[in-house]
């Protein structure tokens, strides 16, 4: 009795398929080659988001103006990813972090299972399209945060999902298929699914602001069909093609009208292209800047699929599967232009680059070439028929349920691995000096470097800051001011002035520090090696320590503040004082 016609063996169905596989895979990234939810919170943004949206909860409105700085108290800002604020504040209101790094492992976990899924069903070859898939997936792990462009990645995949169904590319090109009656030649069948989009954009517009990321990708599907209208040669062909654009464009259009569903109308989009167009952030911010391809994460995973992707263009040109080639080449560019649109270039590409990986082995194996070669290629392809075959059973995806609950378990668990730690790295942030300050007089006007701006709001909502993460909010002319300040220029006094700041809390690396130390106004509160914090000589009256330690004032005891025992580089590079650890929303 053949395979087709047995009933499945009940004890497969339990067992973990291809897309359990592809769920888990951030899974092994993250607790097996990463440090684990460490490597989630790698970002101070992720405690003012938290915070926002307990403000929110609190206050049952979506805030218009700043509450986190006392440097631009009360002036507008936009909260744009306000709804992925409330979720995950209320997340962690009543489970804590932990609940926010699962959260957000989750929504990378279904990102990956929907990346394979859709990379399957473009090649029909299981191995290429497993080996491809996790490429992508592995390749976007460089910007894995606990934040909410996590729910880009997402819609990215889900959108380019539906405009494969739509496109009907699945069947192949539209353009070589039979006319089936007295219907034209138009692959876009399923063309209802073109108004989800809308509406998810309306959801994925107040989750985040990559919503534009979901136009574009509609925008690509219009260009490869207008392209073809332009190139046809069939009257016929011509005039579907024109149509299926037409269809593209209006969905196009209704994603963005369905943005402006947001608590601040028109003057989000405002925003947006006044920060988009902003050349400070391209400068400065480092997402926006373009990658060192000597990263290891670089090398490995990002120059083979651009290499595959430029393949994959040539290509689909030469098979008229014009829109491939806009998507690839599109993505591409952004890539290069800003590394955190590297993670959707990674998604786009692996569907088309898994197609003709295919087909070029499907052609290798028809060539004149050595027998081994066909009998190595024979092999691979009888190897995925067979795992494909055993792989299309229906599954009750329990492994993927187990792991979930598995590393729920340990999350929470007395005595938990520090992979499993949810919280900030302390090697990276100021953890104790933030139990330190919580002991010192709450009028204190703190300046730090804007990464560890987010982290103190996380740690002391009540404390306002002198700069954070939400470049956008604090612009081009604050922002520079800050960079004076933290390399030290000559109006750095000044600029503190201005804001009556009287303490000063940077990493012990920080170029500031030297000429910190060298001044005779202020003084060592506090250094652990990791944060030193420095204050205005003659505050608060006299200085006294606790204990014992020179230097210290009240209510804020030096752990050592001579610095001994550890070798520490007081000034940064200049690439790195012109460049520092800041992320953008």
């Amino acid at each position: 009795m053949t395979m087709e016609t047995s009933k499945p063996n009940p004890i497969v169905r339990v067992l973990p398929s291809l897309t359990d596989l592809a769920f888990a895979l951030p899974f092994l990234l993250l607790f097996v080659r990463g440090e684990g939810f460490k490597n989630m919170l790698g970002d101070g943004d992720t405690g003012w988001h938290i915070r926002t949206g307990q403000w929110i909860m609190a206050h049952h409105q979506v805030p218009h103006t700043d509450m986190f700085s006392f440097t631009r108290p009360g002036a507008p800002w936009f909260a744009w990813e306000w709804l992925w604020d409330v979720i995950f504040g209320w997340l962690h209101l009543h489970w804590g972090m932990a609940a926010v790094t699962l959260g957000s492992l989750l929504v990378l976990a279904f990102t990956s299972a929907l990346v394979f899924r859709l990379v399957h069903r473009k090649c029909t070859n299981v191995l290429i399209a497993a080996g491809v898939s996790i490429l992508a997936v592995a390749g976007s792990s460089m910007h894995w945060l606990a934040r909410p462009h996590l729910f880009t990645l997402l819609f990215v995949v889900i959108f380019y999902s539906i405009l494969e169904r739509v496109s009907g590319e699945e069947d192949g090109p539209i353009y070589n298929r039979p006319q089936v009656g007295n219907l034209p030649h138009t692959g876009l069948g399923n063309a209802k699914l073109l108004w989800l989009l809308p509406v998810l954009t309306i959801l994925w517009t107040n989750l985040h602001a990559g919503f534009l990321a979901g136009i574009i990708l509609i925008g690509c599907y219009a260009a490869g069909e207008l392209t073809a209208w332009v190139l046809s040669a069939e009257p016929e062909r011509r005039k579907a093609a024109l149509g299926n654009a037409r269809l593209y464009l209006l969905s196009a259009a209704g994603c963005f009208l369905a943005s402006f569903l947001n608590p601040y109308f028109y003057h989000l989009h405002q925003h947006i292209y006044a920060y988009l167009t902003d050349a400070y952030q391209f400068k400065y911010i480092s997402e926006f800047q373009t990658i060192s391809f000597h990263e290891i994460s670089a090398k490995v995973y990002l120059e083979p699929m651009i290499v595959l992707a430029a393949i994959t263009a040539a290509w689909s040109l030469y098979r008229r599967r014009f829109v491939y080639v806009f998507l690839l080449l599109g993505w591409l560019h952004l890539a290069l232009m800003a590394g955190r649109n590297i993670p959707i270039f990674m998604f786009v590409a692996a569907p088309p680059v898994a197609l003709t990986l295919n087909e070029m082995l499907g052609l290798l194996s028809a060539a004149n070439v050595a027998g081994w070669v066909k009998r190595a290629i024979q092999s691979l392809e009888n190897l995925a028929g067979e795992i494909d075959e055993t792989d299309r059973i229906g599954r009750a995806h329990l492994v993927s349920a187990g792991l979930v609950l598995l590393i729920v378990a340990i999350s929470y668990a007395p005595g938990r691995p520090p992979k499993f730690q949810a919280e900030y790295d302390p090697k990276h942030y100021p953890a104790k000096a933030a139990d330190a300050l919580a002991a010192a007089d709450p009028s204190w006007r703190i300046f730090t470097e804007d990464v560890w701006g987010g982290y103190m709001i996380y740690r002391y909502p009540e404390r306002k800051v002198f700069i954070d993460g939400r470049s956008d909010f604090y612009g081009d002319k604050f922002g520079q001011k800050y960079l004076d300040t933290m390399n030290g220029t000559y109006d750095w006094e000044e600029n503190l002035r201005r804001y009556h700041v009287d303490t000063i809390l940077l990493p012990t690396d920080a170029a500031l520090v030297s000429t910190l130390k060298e001044s005779k106004d202020w003084r060592t509160i506090y250094d652990d090696g990791t944060a030193i914090a420095f204050r205005l000589a003659g505050t608060d009256g006299s200085v006294s320590s606790a204990s014992g330690a020179p230097g210290s004032e009240k209510g804020f005891p030096v752990l050592d503040s001579s610095g001994k025992g550890r070798d520490r580089r007081i000034a940064e590079s200049e690439s790195q004082s012109q460049h520092p650890r800041r992320r953008a929303i």
